[in-house]
């Protein structure tokens, strides 16, 4: 039995082994690819310098003929393919692709997009030519080598092919051919190894995200929560009201369906009140994302004109909302409407939720800076003259999601908000300026 356990051993790390050896294998040849594409971009600005570099340098065309003038024109070519590089702000996405398609660098190295700042092109132009240059040595070995190496290992074995190479030693003609062939498909493969192994170490510094790169993809990534966060609080706040309600509603009917019909008929059509309204809020919320996208929405968001029909339903729900205002709080700045009947929203749902059908009142001051809102209820219910058949809701656990959006709301334009309960009496205040932002504002949620 050990026996045939370290057999099974042995045997798996084998395989393992076997696994490792054919995928660096795998990718060795893909980043072969890679230099090839890499020599096939430099022919164009090869060609380019060959006509209009090389027959300044060498007038006659018995010059053109030496390996020296090529390789001038090699080194020529790519400093036409660097302004190429820094001018294409394009380039860098395509070669970001090739090289975590080809040489097995981790996409998450990478930079996204185009190279838009200066920093960044330099360094696409900068791994462009080193793309091109090392692309071009192994490409011109690869077209070199093997057919020599051919030549070198038939040359001893075929009479035609010494006399067709007059020029080559006769030392080749015996074993030293096929050993100097097989030396050149070594080099060939060593080169080549080389050449992409040290691409792809270069490859995440050149076309790593630069700082103004990571700079950019912060913003995004806070653009992104930001409108997570909006959508969160207007689904929770919209939906979430209407729910309470609706199951407060719900409550009262069942306890007195068969003592009171006709009350609990009224709470029926108040919930189909509710959810009705409730549907309209959620297009008001999918508009949002229609906003998103470029769109229009479908259907405007609520404001404080739409306040009334709100305490209506409250006050359908068996909630007793007393309502003080002091000033004008017609013609606000559609911002601060809007989330001033949001925290109101919010701040009726809360009661509904944690007190059941408490009386509220609701307090509205506005100036000529900014619109301060007040909520005050019991903590704790019913009290005298509830509507038949209600009940306190149970006390849930987690929650506080509504306060923090009231707190985020708040903070958007630059006011902040309290809240906490003081001698059994919840009270949520917000103080939103009217002309947005103001320097210091807070927007945290005191208890």
């Amino acid at each position: 039995m050990r026996l045939t356990g370290r057999i099974r051993a042995t045997g798996d790390r084998v395989r393992l082994t076997g696994r490792r050896l054919a995928g660096r294998i795998r990718l060795t040849g893909r980043r072969w690819v890679h230099l090839v594409l890499g020599g096939a971009l430099l022919m164009p600005f090869f060609l380019l310098a060959t006509v209009f570099v090389l027959p300044v340098l060498a007038p006659g065309p018995e010059l053109l003929r030496q390996p020296a003038y090529h390789l001038v024109s090699f080194a020529c070519a790519l400093p036409p393919a660097a302004l190429v590089a820094l001018f294409s702000p394009l380039l860098r996405p395509l070669e970001v692709a090739a090289v975590r398609s080809l040489c097995g660098v981790p996409a998450e190295r990478l930079a996204e997009g185009p190279a838009v700042s200066w920093a960044a092109r330099r360094r696409t132009a900068l791994w462009f030519v080193t793309h091109l240059l090392a692309g071009g040595i192994v490409s011109g070995m690869t077209l070199a080598a093997p057919p020599a190496a051919m030549a070198l290992t038939l040359l001893p074995f075929s009479a035609s092919l010494r006399r067709v190479t007059p020029g080559w030693p006769d030392a080749f003609h015996g074993v030293l051919g096929p050993l100097t062939g097989l030396a050149l498909l070594a080099l060939v493969a060593g080169t080549s190894w080389a050449m992409g192994t040290l691409v792809g170490r270069v490859a995440p510094v050149l076309l790593g995200p630069t700082p103004a790169d990571r700079l950019a993809a912060a913003e995004r990534r806070a653009a992104d929560l930001a409108s997570r966060n909006r959508l969160a609080r207007e689904l929770h706040d919209a939906v979430g009201h209407a729910l309470s309600a609706a199951t407060l509603q719900a409550s009262a009917a069942r306890r007195v369906l068969d003592t009171d019909p006709e009350f609990a008929r009224q709470a029926l059509a108040a919930i189909e009140d509710t959810t009705r309204d409730a549907v309209a809020e959620l297009d008001t919320v999918l508009g949002l994302l229609r906003e998103e996208d470029g769109g229009d929405p479908a259907v405007p968001a609520p404001t404080l004109d739409g306040l009334e029909a709100l305490l209506e339903r409250s006050r359908a729900a068996g909630v007793r909302v007393e309502t003080t205002t002091q000033g004008r709080c017609t013609g606000l700045p559609p911002m601060v409407s809007r989330e001033a009947y949001r925290i109101v929203q919010e701040g009726l749902s809360n009661a509904l939720r944690h007190a059941g059908p408490v009386p509220v009142t609701l307090h509205l001051h506005r100036t000529e800076r900014e619109l301060t809102l007040r909520m005050e209820n019991p903590m704790s219910g019913p009290v005298a003259g509830p509507a038949p058949g209600s009940s306190v809701p149970a006390p849930r656990t987690g929650g506080g999601r509504g306060l923090l959006g009231i707190a985020e709301r708040a903070r958007l334009l630059g006011g902040e908000a309290a809240a906490g309960a003081r001698d059994g009496v919840w009270r949520l205040t917000a103080r939103l300026p009217l002309a947005g932002r103001e320097r210091g504002g807070r927007g945290d949620v005191q208890a």
